[in-house]
């Protein structure tokens, strides 16, 4: 079995699920929060097959393709973490003018009573 049949069999793509990113076959777990689980959280494969109830040669085959395109996947990552920074910081600036306006309401309501 070559090492593409290996992984295939571990990893899919499906447009609508997770943003089409690749994640372990039959489960929401993206290769990308695999990789980061492993390389940045320090956790073992086996610690990560454990906790989420996942083979280990799933895990194995979700870091091989992480590494075969790591590139790509940290890219990804990182466009999602900047949307996502955005839509947070629109929707601060989005509730303190909310509060601005029902401060100054209360205090025309103050004034003209």
């Amino acid at each position: 079995m070559s090492k593409e049949s290996v992984i295939t069999e571990h990893i899919e793509i499906t447009p609508g699920v997770l943003g089409g990113k690749p994640r372990i076959a039959g489960h929401r777990i993206a290769v990308a929060h695999i990789a980061e689980m492993y390389l940045k959280m320090g956790m073992s494969i086996e610690e990560i097959a454990g906790k989420y109830d996942l083979q280990l040669a799933s895990v194995h085959a979700a870091m091989t393709y992480y590494y075969d395109r790591r590139e790509e996947i940290d890219r990804r990552t990182a466009e999602s973490r900047a949307i996502v920074e955005e839509l947070k910081r629109q929707q601060l600036m989005q509730d303190c003018v909310q509060k601005a306006m029902s401060h100054t309401w209360n205090l025309f309501a103050l004034s003209s009573a």
